[in-house]
């Protein structure tokens, strides 16, 4: 149909954001889009304005006007691409943080095109994919006249461990060696790989007690996968084994209440750092309405803490059945298993002991999804690993509600450490005792401390509960050689520093508060009368500073500033103290609380280094 003006028809456009922008704009003369036909459009309150296509759309008066809508435009060959990439993945907006790895790993790096034809084929606004992609280290953006990144990376771990044997002067080697070459050369955060310091990570392979001249070979063999370590299969599992607690579970020859009832008498704590009891939080969950979730937290970041690896490299089905079994008394939907994006050597384990789990229907085909993380302590966060899991930024929630009323995607959600869930299977199979049977200091249970630092023999030990920092030191052989005990970290950068003087307090839940402390992951790095607090301290601060999510000013602001202040010859005690007691205060989750720890107990213990 025609009139005097043009062409009379109907747009309605494809993106949802568009149609209610205009809700109440009549068109007239719409035929195609890209068609060289007479556009009418009325506005209300306005009247009628003709746009012609040849002189440009998105116009009205007099001039050229523009043939796009502003902004970046989709490139048909990136959008190809994408789309090839993608093949017959599902689309989903929590997909977004796979799909961004689909194309870093593909192409190295993502850019702007890319990003533009990504948000085209998952119907999201370019801001959205954009400031996700931004807000994760391991993707790197490319704008358009940038140039794209070397083909090869070697990252450097600058956390405590590493730098106590020589980290900073590995990367200074490496970044004069290779500068302006075809690969780059760049400091990271903790690698999980503290018991053999100093590690770097080429590509994908990790390097263990790395040197130049290590390097150098593994440059020139080419070979930069990760390298899968010897672990129990499912085969080895079930033959060691048997069937297993969770087909008692599932069958009912092991009721649920009887399940809650031997975690709850094992005293079974939550081990990622809170320590919540694990029957109660199941019961918190059990009480809320369907559909629930369950996620595990495998996003081990806190600097010192590598146990959750090990346990991953070595026993990985004793976590997966833990997760099935928690799953089941909760009755989750669905498990979502969150890793870090540091370990690809137990994703590649997880993804091919998953794989013959659902193959040989034990485990239902989508009802585990492994998600990968992209580089961000704040998503060990349990509120901003599930805004992970959801595809978006790791930006931690405010509390109330607690993820256990409102999780993901708004369902109630039940959280877990690996730790914890390997501890499930294992009270489940061997009983109650395996816990409540071990007893020192008074208290009960055992403990995985991750130990490094200067002691003899770095790696996870597990001992009674209530060990001591020289229980600990004993176990790991002693201190290294020439080294003579000074302080200590007793659960990550988050819990300080404490001094050798302290050295009969008991490590484990609630025995560290007197002192300001806490055990968190028990990520214990022992120190010697060669290493100076202040630069230990100023390690961590740097590191709290640099995994800020920047939500909060209190954090972001103040962990800058703490390191600002840390760097003066003499420390300003008075306002350093009352930039802690402000973060302490004001800021929203536990990275700003407790980034002040550090310095407060340096200023507290070690006064005199300052």
């Amino acid at each position: 149909m025609r009139n005097n003006r043009g062409y009379i028809g109907v747009w309605l456009p494809d993106n949802k954001r568009e149609r209610e922008y205009w809700r109440g704009v009549s068109f007239l003369g719409y035929a195609n889009r890209n068609a060289g036909v007479e556009l009418a459009r009325i506005i209300p309150g306005i009247g009628m304005a003709t746009v012609k296509s040849r002189d440009g759309v998105w116009k009205s008066g007099q001039g050229k006007g523009r043939h796009t809508p502003k902004g970046r435009q989709i490139d048909d060959t990136a959008l190809h691409e994408i789309r090839a990439l993608l093949g017959a993945r599902e689309r989903r907006r929590d997909l977004l943080i796979e799909h961004l790895h689909l194309v870093q790993d593909k192409y190295g790096h993502l850019s702007a095109a890319h990003l533009c034809a990504l948000a085209e084929e998952m119907r999201l606004s370019m801001a959205e994919v954009f400031e996700v992609a931004s807000f994760y280290a391991h993707f790197d953006i490319v704008r358009e006249g940038d140039t794209a990144p070397p083909a090869l990376t070697i990252r450097v771990c600058d956390s405590l461990s590493c730098e106590l044997v020589g980290s900073e002067a590995l990367l200074r080697a490496l970044g004069e060696k290779y500068a302006g070459g075809d690969l780059r050369v760049l400091r990271a955060p903790c690698m999980g790989r503290c018991d053999t310091a100093p590690v770097l990570e080429i590509g994908h392979r990790h390097v263990d007690h790395a040197d130049m001249e290590k390097v150098d070979t593994i440059l020139s063999e080419g070979d930069f996968s990760p390298r899968i370590p010897v672990y129990e299969t499912v085969e080895t599992y079930f033959d060691r084994h048997g069937d297993g607690v969770y087909f008692d579970v599932v069958s009912g020859a092991l009721p649920i209440e009887k399940v809650i009832a031997d975690i709850d008498a094992s005293g079974l704590r939550g081990l990622g750092g809170a320590g919540f009891p694990v029957a109660r939080k199941w019961r918190a969950v059990r009480e809320q309405a369907a559909p629930r979730y369950l996620a595990v937290n495998a996003d081990e970041g806190e600097p010192g803490t590598f146990k959750d690896r090990a346990c991953l490299e070595r026993e990985p089905l004793a976590v997966i059945e833990g997760m099935m079994i928690a799953a089941r008394v909760v009755d989750a939907q669905k498990c979502y298993f969150y890793l870090r994006d540091e370990y690809p050597a137990v994703r590649e384990i997880l993804i091919r002991e998953l794989d013959k789990l659902v193959a040989a229907g034990i485990i239902p085909t989508g009802f585990v999804e492994l998600r990968r993380g992209a580089g961000a302590y704040i998503c060990g966060e349990e509120s901003a690993m599930i805004e992970s899991i959801e595809g978006k930024r790791g930006i931690p929630r405010h509390r109330p509600p607690y993820v256990a009323q409102n999780g993901i995607f708004g369902r109630p959600t039940l959280v877990h450490n690996v730790e914890t869930l390997y501890w499930v299977t294992r009270v489940l199979r061997e009983g109650p005792q395996i816990l409540n049977g071990v007893e020192k200091n008074g208290r009960k249970g055992l403990r995985s401390y991750s130990v490094s630092g200067r002691v003899r023999e770095p790696g996870v030990k597990l001992l009674p509960a209530g060990s001591t920092i020289r229980d600990i030191i004993e176990a790991s052989g002693g201190m290294a050689e020439g080294h003579v005990f000074k302080a200590y970290q007793p659960g990550g950068p988050s819990s300080g520093i404490l001094p050798a003087s302290l050295d009969d307090v008991p490590l484990d839940f609630d025995t560290l508060q007197p002192y300001d402390t806490f055990i968190g992951s028990a990520a214990v790095v022992v120190l010697s009368d060669r290493d100076n607090m202040r630069d230990v301290a100023l390690n961590m601060l740097r590191f709290f500073a640099s995994e800020s999510c920047g939500q909060c000013t209190p954090c972001r602001v103040g962990c800058e500033k703490a390191v600002m202040l840390m760097q003066a010859g003499t420390w300003d005690r008075g306002l350093l103290s009352e930039l802690c007691d402000t973060m302490q205060d004001a800021s929203i989750c536990g990275l700003g609380q407790a980034a002040p720890n550090p310095i407060r107990s340096v200023i507290k213990y070690f006064p005199d280094e300052i």
